[in-house]
């Protein structure tokens, strides 16, 4: 299943920790007052690219710690980002996601959406909710603005509740 990209960077260290790759996913909803990726918006825009062209280029690196979808948002994407999800677990890598949708949110559409559960099912940690550029603050980790959360997912999926990752 192919992927809509704005863009990949191979090795990034401000988007989780150690090495990771990182995919810019093209498409958001949310249109957050302030992003710093607002080419990512259109829906229609960035380029097609294949599972098996971004796995290529991950497996080039031996460095890599992990990888993290970012965006446009992410979840926009779930079917295909699961899917590629799943590899990218058997090569031991951790997995990082933005979303603007916060935890719960995306609890409620994982209901309807086998996508959204499935890729909930293979993320290490979840940077969940909207930028918000009122509350923008740029000594947190990982994160844009104060109203943000790291989510250790398999920990919050197993208790049916947000659980925040402390690192």
């Amino acid at each position: 299943m192919d992927l809509r990209l704005a863009g990949i960077v191979r090795e990034s260290i401000v988007d989780g920790p150690g090495i990771r790759f990182t995919i810019f996913c093209q498409g958001c909803p949310h249109n957050c007052e302030g992003c710093h990726n607002m080419q990512t918006h259109d829906f229609n825009g960035g380029t097609m690219t294949s599972q098996e062209k971004i796995l290529n280029a991950i497996d080039e690196n031996p460095l890599l710690q992990g990888v993290t979808f970012s965006g446009g948002e992410p979840f926009s994407q779930a079917d295909a980002l699961a899917e590629l999800a799943v590899k990218l677990k058997e090569r031991n890598l951790n997995i990082y996601s933005y979303s603007g949708w916060t935890f719960e949110q995306l609890m409620e559409k994982a209901k309807k959406e086998e996508g959204v559960r499935k890729l909930l099912e293979n993320i290490d940690v979840l940077i969940d909710g909207p930028f918000i550029l009122k509350e923008r603050d740029l000594s947190l980790l990982f994160r844009g603005s104060r109203n943000q959360r790291l989510i250790d997912v398999p920990q919050s999926l197993e208790k049916g509740q947000a659980v925040e990752k402390i690192l």
